[in-house]
């Protein structure tokens, strides 16, 4: 892997030193950075990083694709590879697989200097097709602005895309967040 641990770390104490309050909830992170465990690869429990895309119109919608594997609607998002350069690298790479977004299309916000808006660490069910065990994600979010966009789906991992209003978001906190972004 391309992105290290201490790649990791800094974005996750520079992202925590704006949000205090989410420290409890990353604890198994911070545990597995503290004991420099292997978190880069998708191989790696009891848990890894992926990285994942908001991406925001001009009308304050964001973007969300319906996940073939887990049937869900999702930001667009998924596992770091070799080729990874860095956590916003790895998100620019995920948005433009599933959806052609590509990076000359989706602009960062200057005020988050390359920073994730958002760190989630969720719970991923055992997948025997797979061969892997339950174990969680770390999923570093970043944001992005598009104008006027076309998409073009991965249709091996993405059935459907919709323009969604923050509030339908699956978390509250995601939802605040990029209302916030949005404005």
């Amino acid at each position: 892997m391309t992105i290290s641990s201490r790649e990791i770390s800094r974005a996750t104490r520079r992202y925590l030193n704006n949000h205090r309050d989410e420290r409890d909830n990353l604890a198994p992170l911070l545990s597995c950075l503290a004991d420099d465990a292997e978190i880069t690869s998708r191989r790696a429990t009891p848990g890894h990083v992926t990285c994942s895309a908001a991406v925001i119109n001009a009308a304050g919608q964001v973007l969300v694709i319906h996940h073939n594997v887990l049937g869900r609607w999702l930001l667009s998002g998924g596992h770091l590879e070799p080729p990874d350069t860095g956590l916003l690298a790895a998100a620019r790479r995920e948005l433009a697989e599933e959806t052609g977004i590509t990076r000359q299309l989706a602009i960062s916000p200057p005020e988050l200097d390359g920073l994730p808006f958002d760190i989630d660490l969720h719970h991923i069910p055992a997948s025997q097709p797979k061969g892997e065990p339950a174990h969680w994600h770390t999923d570093f979010r970043f944001a992005f602005f598009v104008e006027n966009p076309s998409v073009l789906m991965q249709l091996e991992e993405v059935s459907a895309f919709a323009w969604h209003l923050p509030s339908s978001l699956h978390t509250s906190r995601l939802a605040s967040k990029i209302t916030r972004l949005a404005r």
